[in-house]
């Protein structure tokens, strides 16, 4: 092409406009080491979690039949009156402990509530009070609208005795809830220290709580219930 001050001008305009600024040739190195030593000195931090052997749920559910039952009991007969309670009657061998100490610190502050005065040990004491319970524990009722999940074969089973996890064909639920209830009985007698002769007694009352969890169309679960697990707190609530 022959050279003519518009070809000139032409090549002037495409190598100015194709040419790098040499404030980005300079930092763009820069720029990627940085963003590159960014990337590989990103940390993480993980939250340790431990799952205890009882849930909550389960707790306030035994706990808060206690409390409904103990409520139903009437002490007004002990009043202004030096109590021992006796608790040989209430342990046994398939009620756990947790729930019978509980029971325990709930009836003595029913006593003291209505006025009865706690003796330490049962020589001192006017009155013995025996304390005694039908049951304390939890049913639970499951329902499926759907198809349950079901175990392979025999060959697919002893493949997953094996490899030590079950094989099972997943659950497909239309509507689907389990219910829990926990129920809670507790009675007392009172009689004379010295005579033995009866003085008041009270119950067997019966208290009871429950949680409801929902499924529809494999979502949820939506959960109703009269236990500190299923109420739902506002915000700023969270330490009640």
């Amino acid at each position: 092409m022959p050279f003519t001050r518009e070809n000139h001008r032409l090549e002037g305009t495409r190598s100015t406009f194709f040419e790098c600024p040499a404030f980005i040739s300079r930092w763009a190195p820069r720029a990627v080491l940085s963003a590159l030593l960014v990337v590989a000195t990103t940390g993480c931090a993980t939250i340790r979690v431990t799952d205890p052997p009882r849930t909550a749920t389960e707790q306030f559910l035994l706990s808060g039949a206690v409390e409904a039952a103990i409520n139903q009991l009437s002490a007004d007969a002990l009043r202004d009156r030096v109590v021992f309670v006796d608790t040989t009657y209430l342990t046994t061998a398939w009620q756990t402990a947790p729930e019978l100490s509980f029971m325990m610190g709930e009836f003595r502050a029913k006593l003291l509530k209505g006025g009865a005065r706690l003796a330490p040990t049962r020589d001192k004491a006017q009155i013995v009070i025996e304390v005694r319970s039908n049951g304390v524990s939890i049913d639970r009722l499951e329902f499926l609208l759907g198809i349950p999940s079901i175990g392979f074969g025999a060959i697919a089973s002893g493949i997953a005795a094996s490899a030590g996890t079950p094989l099972l064909t997943p659950e497909l639920a239309i509507l689907k809830s389990t219910r829990q209830y926990g129920f809670a009985s507790v009675a007392f007698v009172a009689y004379w220290a010295d005579t033995g002769e009866l003085l008041a007694s009270s119950g067997p009352f019966v208290g009871r709580t429950f949680r409801e969890d929902w499924w529809i169309l494999g979502t949820g679960p939506r959960t109703i219930g009269d236990i500190p697990p299923t109420q739902r707190t506002r915000p700023g609530e969270g330490g009640r």
